[in-house]
């Protein structure tokens, strides 16, 4: 009969100690890792080779403040030091002018000092005590349990008992103290020699050698025939690999953008630097809007000037504003500066995309349209508003289009996004009617805010010569990121942790 060598090593050294040797003295005495030789003591057992016996113990380490005061004595030492030098007494004030503990530390020592017997508090004053005298010179149990910790960092019970330690007063006295010890629970594997074992081994078992890789020369020689090939483990505890992947809001950008262009959008874009014609003026904002202001929006010095559409839109633009134009509204009712027009920003909303594949749009044909992108504004920064953010606004262009078919393409959006959505009455500048968009949020309990929708206003559709409906929408990704992704910053996302980049699944259920 055949073993693996590592199981015929166990058993024949069993046999030769002749008493039950840990784990541990086991891979020492054959000079292998611990772990292999677990393993093949657990082998042996399902074979009745060997009895493995588990006994529990407390292993003890010098935490922070144990190892400082490993090194120097302790506070009630120090002040016993202090009360022989003054003859006994002293005012408890007095004492830090003779050592180095400051008041607090005086003050939290004077229980152990109690507590030891080696002073006695009377009025504001400190008196030594007989014991105190005693053991002035004498290591107390816990001071010689730092002491030995200090000297063999790891230690258990027995192996401090041998040194003469009386374990449990020391354990008593530390246990008052807080960052002197650590206590772990740990488990001894004892394993011995069973009569099983004993009878395989007068049998003549011998050991066959493991090999976790087929060599060429076991292959030429024909040695493979002598060895036993170390079979894979799958279930075993293995590192952890971390291969590339997209960053968590990237991908949250890609499925917003996949489930669109599943729903029929056609994708446009704008450029980052926008007129304040597309902007804010396409979109009937006037322009003495405080969301014009520069407290509010980017303006870009260079270039200093954007170029315009054609003449005929501006100047229907234009009318829209000063006195509604065809649209049969009385407009703002101001002077319009195409100066104004020309202004270069950072785009402040996706909306600037959309506007203008609204004016690219061929008139009197249905079509959907949709834009994702980073926009700009001047935002105090907290933990949920940043200058530089992401928008997605859609737009449908269709004569029957309703209200109905607005709130029902968004709830299928979020729907897909695995959330459930609902609308409140709103206002905004250019949409009427006008919905807020809220989702729910089951981990708060609450409804969320996530952006606006509506209704193209007349004064901003027939100026682009669109006489159909167009419904519209805009909405926030980074705080829809954030849900998805359970975070409670914005900044999270930018500023992302290592382990949270490493440990965010690529998908959620």
């Amino acid at each position: 009969m055949e073993l693996p060598q590592i199981q015929y090593d166990v058993l024949t050294h069993l046999a030769r100690a002749a008493r039950p040797l840990r784990v541990p003295e086991l891979a020492a005495a054959l000079r292998i890792d611990q772990s292999p030789v677990a393993a093949a003591c657990a082998e042996l057992q399902q074979k009745g080779g060997v009895q493995i016996d588990e006994r529990p113990y407390d292993e003890y380490s010098l935490a922070d403040a144990g190892r400082q005061y490993a090194a120097a004595p302790l506070p009630e030492r120090t002040i016993v030091g202090v009360l022989l030098t003054q003859g006994g007494r002293c005012r408890i004030t007095e004492i830090p002018k003779h050592c180095e503990l400051d008041a607090g530390q005086v003050g939290q020592s004077l229980r152990f000092l109690s507590l030891r017997g080696w002073a006695e508090k009377r009025g504001d004053e400190l008196v030594l005590a007989n014991r105190g005298r005693h053991d002035s010179h004498q290591k107390q149990p816990d001071e010689q349990m730092l002491a030995a910790l200090a000297e063999v960092r790891v230690a258990r019970a027995e192996e401090l008992k041998a040194r003469g330690i009386d374990l449990d007063s020391a354990l008593a006295l530390l246990a008052k103290r807080r960052g002197f010890l650590h206590i772990k629970p740990r488990t001894d594997r004892l394993v011995s020699l069973t009569d099983a074992g004993r009878e395989l081994l007068a049998r003549g078992v011998k050991g066959r050698r493991r090999v976790t890789q087929l060599a060429p020369e076991l292959l030429t020689d024909g040695g493979w025939r002598n060895v036993e090939l170390q079979p894979y483990d799958v279930t075993l505890a293995a590192k952890k690999l971390y291969p590339g992947k997209e960053h968590a809001f990237q991908r949250t950008l890609d499925r917003v953008r996949r489930v669109f262009l599943e729903l029929g959008f056609t994708e446009v874009g704008s450029p980052w630097v926008e007129s304040g014609f597309w902007d804010f003026d396409a979109l009937f904002q006037p322009q003495d809007h405080p969301a014009r202001d520069m407290q509010d929006t980017f303006y870009v010095a260079r270039p200093h000037r954007c170029r315009l559409p054609d003449d005929a839109l501006v100047e229907r633009v234009r009318a829209a504003h000063e006195n509604g134009g065809d649209t049969g509204s009385t407009g703002w009712g101001y002077r319009w500066s195409r100066e104004l027009a020309h202004k270069p920003v950072l785009r402040t909303h996706t909306t600037a995309a959309t506007i203008r594949a609204l004016a690219a749009h061929r008139p009197g044909e249905p079509g959907k349209y949709f834009a994702i992108g980073p926009v700009y504004r001047r935002e105090t920064v907290d933990y949920k508003h940043l200058p530089v953010f992401h928008q997605v606004d859609g737009i449908i262009v269709d004569r029957r289009a309703s209200l109905a078919t607005l709130l029902g393409t968004l709830s299928v959006f979020y729907s897909k996004m695995g959330f459930k959505v609902r609308f409140c009455p709103s206002f905004f500048p250019y949409t009427e009617p006008s919905a807020e968009v809220l989702i729910w949020l089951e981990s708060r309990g609450e409804w969320v805010e996530m952006g606006g929708s509506g209704l193209f206003r007349p004064e901003v559709t027939l100026p682009l010569g669109i006489h159909d409906r167009v419904l519209a929408w805009g909405l926030g990704l980074e705080r829809l990121a954030m849900l998805i992704h359970g975070l409670d910053s914005i900044g999270a996302l930018y500023f992302a942790s290592m382990p949270w980049l490493r440990e965010t699944p690529l998908c959620r259920s």
